[in-house]
């Protein structure tokens, strides 16, 4: 790593953190931390949606995943359109309507205050190990960079940002993923030409050479569930977008903080769509990388293990002041997501756990400090995380498994919320317990293959089975339990 490269990372990381100082003086009140002043243009917003999506999860194990198989997490990509149309179509208005920091409120409204805390504790549950996971990434990329310790990294980097995010609030971590977003874009296009231009015929050689090897296949087409076909991956794709899109604090945020319901549904497909074009340019760069290794020796201990090899790439191949801007791109890919998901996180546990045990009686200054307690802790309980994640391999895989347990098939209970019409708390309760069965059944499954009661179905459909369960169970019970 050249001077010039600490120059770009240093500055970019200033001027970050300079952002989140400008917006502190306007954080008097907690809307104002949550839902901004209301004059945040519309095509931020909409970056910030597409910044959330593409943390170091996309930046790092995409293009380790294409290196070590093909372009079967593609897969994932195709089904955001089908899941933003939905949610646009069907949960913007109610959130609009409702007008209410939290996405959870709605649930309350509609099965009592135990629905608001189920939904909410699996949120922060998938949140905490999604922060976990860009942290550790982040770490890694740094390590075979710079060589600079796993473990401080991660301290270091969730110190950082929860500063910048606590000083901001959302209208800071808004402009900042809006930067961050063109960033790691412009980032990743420089890699990719850097690495065909490295190749004897440059993209020619790239694509007849990753085309004899499979690179670009999606997957298997069988109807194995115990796999990741290329409908497995659809499905699951699916389901985790819809709750993305419309139960995700993150997005639901985002919907609030501009000043119509017309703009939050544009800034909602929109920044959903821009990631599928460039969720393909970071599979792209993986298997040009895999092109490129066939030709140049990788080290031994890096052919097994995807993840490390772009890192390793950018630290050994890119050239002074090119390496500083992957690093940069790098960071803003991480940092985006995790700003976001610290202001969300900090938003619930203000709305969701701590105002309505206070009957909403709370001064301004008192639920301002509330929230940034609460960033602190998450802080720390993410950096706690990420320091687990320690030595995974196949992390994108990892984190994909956690989120389809963690989710709960909330989906299912929201589901069942716009889908019917009827006022009921044991109905949907014991939908809900029937759902965590299904998922712990599926996950005791996984763990334990050999014994007679396990069912053999891929961990990502786990968040199928256990919203299917809620909702079909749940829908059935209204339609034939009279009132």
């Amino acid at each position: 790593m050249q001077f010039l490269d600490l120059i770009v990372i240093v500055g970019y990381l200033a001027l970050i953190l300079f952002l989140g100082g400008s917006f502190f003086s306007k954080n008097r009140t907690a809307g104002s931390f949550t839902l901004g002043s209301g004059k945040v243009p519309s095509w931020v917003v909409t970056l910030s949606i597409f910044a959330t999506f593409v943390s170091s999860i996309s930046y790092l194990a995409l293009p380790g995943s294409a290196f070590s198989g093909n372009w079967n997490p593609f897969v994932f990509s195709i089904s955001i359109p089908f899941a933003a149309v939905i949610a646009v179509k069907y949960f913007v208005p109610i959130y609009r309507k409702i007008n209410s920091p939290s996405a959870y409120t709605f649930m309350e409204q509609r099965f009592g205050a135990w629905a608001r805390m189920y939904t909410a504790i699996c949120y922060l549950l998938t949140q905490l190990m999604r922060i976990g996971t860009i942290l550790y990434l982040l770490a890694v990329a740094m390590n075979a960079i710079l060589g600079w310790d796993i473990v401080w990294v991660i301290i270091i980097t969730g110190i950082f940002v929860s500063l910048y995010s606590i000083l901001g609030g959302i209208e800071a971590v808004l402009w900042a993923d809006a930067i961050q977003a063109i960033v790691l874009i412009v980032g990743a296009l420089v890699c990719l030409f850097f690495i065909q231009a490295q190749l004897p015929d440059g993209f020619s050689t790239l694509i007849e050479e990753a085309t004899k090897e499979d690179k670009f296949s999606l997957g298997s087409y069988g109807f194995a569930w115990d796999t990741p076909t290329f409908w497995v991956v659809l499905i699951y794709g699916i389901f985790i977008n819809l709750q993305n899109f419309g139960i995700d604090q993150n997005y639901i945020q985002r919907y609030m903080v501009l000043p119509s319901e017309s703009a939050a549904k544009k800034a909602a497909f929109f920044g959903g769509l821009i990631y599928l074009p460039v969720s393909a340019l970071f599979l792209l760069i993986g298997t040009a990388l895999y092109v490129y290794f066939q030709q140049e020796p990788l080290p031994i201990a890096l052919q097994t293990n995807g993840d490390k090899v772009f890192p390793y790439f950018i630290a050994k191949v890119l050239p002074a002041g090119f390496s500083g801007l992957l690093v940069a791109s790098i960071f803003a890919a991480g940092m985006s997501t995790i700003s976001t998901s610290f202001n969300s996180m900090a938003t619930v546990f203000l709305t969701d756990f701590y105002q309505p045990k206070k009957n909403d009686l709370l001064e301004e200054k008192k639920k301002v400090q509330v929230l940034y307690i609460a960033s602190a802790i998450i802080g720390v309980a993410g950096i706690a995380v990420a320091l687990i994640m320690i030595d995974v391999k196949g992390v994108l895989d990892t984190w994909w498994k956690f989120a389809s347990i963690f989710s709960g098939g909330m989906l299912g209970l929201f589901l069942l919320g716009i889908t019917t019409h009827r006022k009921s708390l044991k109905i949907p309760l014991f939908s809900a317990i029937a759902g965590v069965i299904a998922i712990f059944w599926m996950t005791l499954s996984q763990s334990f293959p050999s014994q007679t009661w396990a069912i053999e179905i891929h961990p990502y459909l786990t968040i199928v089975i256990g919203t299917m369960v809620i909702y079909i169970l749940g829908f059935l019970l209204f339609k034939f339990i009279p009132k």
